[in-house]
């Protein structure tokens, strides 16, 4: 499933438009997917993510998460927390950030972990009662959430300059070059 691009234009292209040419293909093929297997969407799901070479997989994961989580403060917990109730998922956004040697994103997903943890976020998907109010009831929490929220809108960022270097040397994970005609 990779993008095929000019290789003048892959050197034109800023971060931001690289990072959508390689992302926006692979979440519209996965929503076409998902959206026609309704009834077993889990294992679609699956054998969309085992199609990917290990780029792919460690760029999506990111870029799914980071689409959702960057949205408010209370998106980034309820996200996080959903994400974290499907431990594959949630193994995988890590497994993605350490992909790309991004040690700052890293250990802010594990203190993010760790706080979930501490306020009984569930393991599972089964009975999941976290809520985007439960900010508003839980002072506690919103003054742990809070600073990890504005942490990630800091580091982010680099973490996205940090995929977009990282398929720009390994652009074979991502791209098929097509050659002009002259």
């Amino acid at each position: 499933m990779r993008v095929q691009i000019k290789k003048q234009e892959l050197e034109s292209l800023t971060d931001g438009a690289l990072l959508n040419a390689c992302f926006k293909p692979l979440i519209l093929e996965y929503k076409k997917r998902v959206s026609k297997q309704a009834e077993n969407s889990s294992s679609v799901k699956e054998i969309f993510y085992q199609e990917l070479t290990t780029g792919q997989k460690a760029m999506f994961v990111f870029r799914v998460y980071y689409d959702h989580a960057i949205e408010s403060e209370r998106e980034f917990y309820w996200w996080t927390s959903y994400y974290m109730a499907q431990p594959k998922i949630w193994s995988s956004i890590k497994v993605g950030v350490q992909h790309f040697q991004d040690e700052s994103m890293f250990l802010l997903l594990e203190e993010l972990e760790a706080v979930l943890r501490k306020n009984k976020c569930p393991h599972t998907l089964d009975h999941f009662t976290i809520s985007r109010e439960d900010l508003d009831s839980n002072q506690e929490l919103t003054a742990s959430i809070t600073p990890l929220y504005s942490r990630f809108c800091i580091i982010a960022p680099t973490t996205n300059k940090k995929i977009c270097h990282f398929i720009r040397s390994n652009s074979e994970d991502f791209l098929t070059l097509e050659m002009m005609n002259n």
